[in-house]
C-alpha cells in the first residue's frame, strides 16, 4: 500500500493534470485567437523532442545538459528570427527577386522532404512507446507497430484525406500539455525530495569537445516545429503568425529548461540505459501514474504530429509541382521512405537525419532573410546575422552526428 506522502503526490499530479486539461479545453481559452495560432507550432516543438531530449542530454552532457538545452533553444530562436523576418518582409514587399523566389522554391522542397523524415521519427517513437509496457516490448515489435501506423496513414490519406484527424489536434495538444504539467509537478516534488536528502547529482559529461558539438548539431530536430507558424495560411495575418511563433518558442523554451534542469540534477543518468523510452523508466522512480500518463501523451502526440506533417507534405508537393504530383503520390513516397528508415535505421539515426533535413531548410530561409535584410530592409547588421545563421544551418547539416544509444 502507498504511504500517505506517496499517495498525496499521486493525487497532486492527477489533480494538476486534470486541472490544466480543463483550463485548456475551456471554450474561453480554447477559442482565443492568439492561443489557437500558438497551439500548432507549440505542439510541433514539444512533440519533436520532449520525450527523448531529457535522457539524451543528461546521458551525454551530464551537469552541462541545461547549458546545451539553452544553446539548442537559442539556435532555434535564431532560425525562427529569420523566418519571422521573411513573414513580415513578404507582407511589406510582395514582389521578390528571382534569386529569393528560386531559393524559396528549393526551401519548400527541402521542407517537404524533411517532413518525410520527421513522420518516420514521430512514428518510430509511437511504436516504441506503444509496446513499452507490454509483454511484446522489443525493437521488432516496435518497428512492426510503426509500419502498421505508416500503412494506416497511407490508407486514410489515400481514401479519405486527413481533415477529420486534423480536427483532433486541439484535443491532443491540450492533453499533451496537461500531462506535461503533471509530469513537471511530479518531477519538481522528486527534485525537492532529492535536494532535502542531499542526493542531487552533478554527473561528468560523457561527450566533450568536438564530439559534443557534433552531437548537439544532430539534435536540432528536437526543437523544430516553430516554422509551422509561417504556413498557418490566410486565416491569420502576418503579425499574428510572427507572434504565434514567438509565443510558442518562449513557452517551449520555458518547458524544456525546467524539464532538463530538474531531470539532470535529480537523476543519475547512468542507472537507466539510454533508449528512446528511457524517460518512462526514469519516471517509474518518481511516480506510479507518470509512466502510463507519458505513454498516453506519447501516443497522442506522435500520431497527431505525424498526421500534421504528412498532410503538410502532401499539400506542399501538390503546390510545388503545380498539380502534376497529387497529395496521394506524396503520401505514398513519404510512407515508403518511412518504412525504409524504420527497418534500416535506429531511432537516434533518424533523429540525426531529420535534424540535417530541417537544418538545410533553415539555412535556406536564413539566406533568403539575409538577402531581404540587405536589399529591402536596408539592415546590414541584421543581414550579416542572418548570413551567420545560414552558415550555422549548413554546419548542422554537414557535421551533425547521431547519439549512441543502447539497444
Amino acid at each position: 500500500m502507498k504511504e500517505p506522502a506517496g499517495l498525496l503526490q499521486e493525487i497532486l499530479i492527477s489533480v494538476i493534470t486534470l486541472g490544466i486539461l480543463g483550463l485548456l479545453m475551456w471554450p474561453r481559452v480554447r477559442d482565443l485567437r492568439a492561443w489557437r495560432a500558438t497551439v500548432t507550432p507549440l505542439a510541433s516543438i514539444i512533440g519533436s523532442g520532449f520525450l527523448v531530449l531529457g535522457p539524451i542530454l543528461s546521458h551525454s552532457y551530464g551537469k552541462y545538459a541545461p547549458a546545451v538545452m539553452a544553446l539548442l533553444c537559442l539556435a532555434a530562436y535564431s532560425f525562427g528570427a529569420a523566418i519571422r523576418f521573411n513573414i513580415a518582409n513578404i507582407d511589406r514587399h510582395p514582389k521578390r527577386s528571382s534569386l529569393e523566389q528560386r531559393t524559396e522554391y528549393i526551401a519548400s522542397w527541402a521542407l517537404s522532404f524533411a517532413y518525410c523524415i520527421s513522420v518516420a521519427y514521430y512514428l518510430n517513437l509511437f511504436g516504441a512507446f506503444a509496446v513499452k509496457m507490454t509483454p511484446l516490448n522489443s525493437p521488432a515489435a516496435a518497428k512492426t507497430v510503426t509500419s502498421a501506423a505508416l500503412i494506416l496513414i497511407l490508407a486514410v490519406g489515400w481514401l479519405r484525406g486527413f481533415s477529420a484527424m486534423e480536427r483532433m489536434e486541439q484535443v491532443t495538444v491540450s492533453l499533451k500539455l496537461a500531462i506535461i504539467a503533471g509530469f513537471l509537478a511530479g518531477l519538481s516534488i522528486y527534485f525537492a525530495g532529492q535536494a532535502r536528502g542531499g542526493h542531487l547529482v552533478a554527473m561528468a559529461p560523457a561527450e566533450t569537445g568536438w564530439t559534443g558539438i557534433a552531437l548537439a548539431f544532430g539534435l536540432i530536430i528536437t526543437v523544430q516545429g516553430f516554422e509551422t507558424s509561417r504556413y498557418l495560411g490566410d486565416e491569420y495575418k502576418p503579425a499574428m503568425r510572427v507572434r504565434s511563433m514567438q509565443y510558442s518558442q518562449w513557452l517551449a523554451t520555458a518547458i524544456y529548461m525546467i524539464y532538463v534542469l530538474l531531470l539532470t540534477y535529480a537523476f543519475d543518468a547512468e542507472t537507466v540505459p539510454l533508449t528512446e523510452t528511457a524517460i518512462v523508466d526514469m519516471m517509474r522512480i518518481v511516480s506510479a501514474v507518470l509512466p502510463a500518463m507519458l505513454i498516453v501523451a506519447a501516443l497522442a502526440a506522435q500520431f497527431s504530429a505525424a498526421i500534421a506533417d504528412t498532410s503538410g507534405a502532401g499539400g506542399l508537393v501538390e503546390e510545388l509541382s503545380k498539380g502534376r504530383m497529387s497529395p496521394r503520390m506524396a503520401y505514398l513516397i513519404l510512407v515508403l521512405i518511412g518504412l525504409g528508415l524504420t527497418w534500416f535505421s535506429h531511432i537516434f539515426q533518424i533523429i540525426s537525419f531529420a535534424s540535417k533535413a530541417f537544418a538545410y531548410y533553415y539555412a535556406l530561409q536564413c539566406a533568403i532573410a539575409s538577402v531581404g535584410a540587405f536589399r529591402e530592409a536596408k539592415a546590414p547588421i541584421r543581414g550579416t546575422a542572418f548570413a551567420a545563421f545560414a552558415i550555422l544551418g549548413a554546419a548542422v547539416m554537414f557535421l551533425g552526428q547521431p547519439v549512441e544509444g543502447a539497444g
